[in-house]
């Protein structure tokens, strides 16, 4: 049986971010195909271990010479020698390139695949915003990105938008599209049947990332004064959010929240006001999963295929977001969306791109 070193940022600890849902994803679909026993994992981070002064000052060294934090050359060199007695490595983040570089250069036979969560270089632009050393980390995602093009056997992104970008940046055509998925863990004999209120609870959910915060205050600023709604905002690491940005004092915030499924639950739509960013959000995937009601913009809905009435609806504007809400005041319907769940079970659950990763291995 074939063996596959699979290569990860970080081993994260009771909740995980977006990005580690899709990374743990991608190990799991990799582990159904080849068997667990044969995949084995390399974290360059453990989040159950404080970093050391050492580790920072080693990845702000290393960092200009396309070195993301994490990396050193010595740890690349051993991955370079523990792959040999590899059939496939799979390096889950495009900021990883140097090794599918380091890889190639030093002979290695198998077949080197690189995942792009998103495009790197406009994530970190997006996400760093103003701050005086984003030129440092944007360059040495935008080398990672070409790296990988340039050095990776296969090559695949979330989306036609990031293919595109792909393609129009470094030359490259992805060699597969595997959208944001989820295992499905929410299966149950029965959903809710309640109507939602006439007072709706609109749920944020995402953690503390420039976009999301941006967007919650974009929202908080131009549509929570016009609308008769109750605002609650869960994520991990939200509970810095009111240090630096503007909310509601009535809003309520919930950081780190281990279970999220009664926030789920109670939430009578979902609320997703992103416009930066690059890939596909996670959260929106989630919330299809749940049976949500969800109202958001283009951004947080690229790469989804999605009837936006039937889901809640699609809305850019300030305007356009309170007509959404104040339809479903004068309009009340089920809490539980049969349609996203059902669009989620037939494109979106982890299973229907098992066949994907198995052309990719091919």
């Amino acid at each position: 049986m074939s063996r596959l070193l699979y290569i990860r940022y970080k081993k994260s600890g009771k909740v995980l971010e977006g990005g580690e849902q899709v990374s743990q994803k991608n190990w799991t679909v990799l582990c159904s195909i080849l068997g667990e026993k044969n995949v084995d994992t390399v974290f360059f981070h453990d989040e159950n271990r404080r970093r050391t002064i050492a580790d920072y000052l080693k990845g702000a060294f290393w960092f200009p010479f396309g070195y993301f934090f994490g990396l050193t050359p010595g740890k690349v060199r051993k991955l370079v020698e523990t792959a040999r007695d590899y059939d496939y490595v799979f390096i889950d983040r495009s900021v990883f390139g140097i090794i599918a570089k380091q890889l190639k250069k030093n002979g290695y036979k198998g077949l080197v695949i690189g995942f792009f969560h998103n495009v790197e270089v406009l994530y970190f632009k997006a996400k760093l915003g103003h701050k005086p050393w984003r030129f440092i980390i944007t360059r040495c995602a935008h080398r990672n990105d070409r790296w990988t093009c340039r050095y990776a056997d296969r090559i695949i992104s979330l989306n036609a938008r990031d293919a595109d970008t792909i393609s129009s940046l470094y030359g490259r055509m992805a060699d597969a599209l595997v959208p944001v998925t989820f295992n499905d863990t929410y299966k149950r004999e029965s959903y809710p049947q309640e109507l939602t209120s006439g007072k709706p609870l609109c749920l944020f959910l995402g953690s503390y990332f420039t976009p999301n915060c941006e967007g919650i205050e974009w929202f908080s600023k131009n549509v929570y004064p016009h609308v008769d709604v109750t605002m609650k905002i869960v994520g991990k690491g939200m509970s810095r959010l009111r240090e630096n940005y503007y909310v509601p004092e009535e809003a309520r915030i919930v950081s780190d929240a281990p279970d999220l499924v009664p926030y789920y639950e109670e939430a009578d739509i979902m609320v997703l006001p992103i416009f930066k960013g690059s890939g596909m959000k996670v959260k929106t995937c989630e919330s299809l999963m749940y049976g949500k009601n969800i109202i958001a913009t283009s951004e947080a809905l690229e790469g989804y295929e999605l009837d936006y009435d039937m889901m809640g609806a699609r809305c850019n504007t300030a305007q356009e977001f309170i007509d959404a809400i104040e339809s479903f005041i004068r309009n009340p319907r089920p809490r539980f969306n049969g349609y996203c769940r059902s669009v989620f079970l037939e494109k979106y659950s982890t299973d229907s791109v098992v066949d994907t990763f198995k052309s990719i291995l091919k």
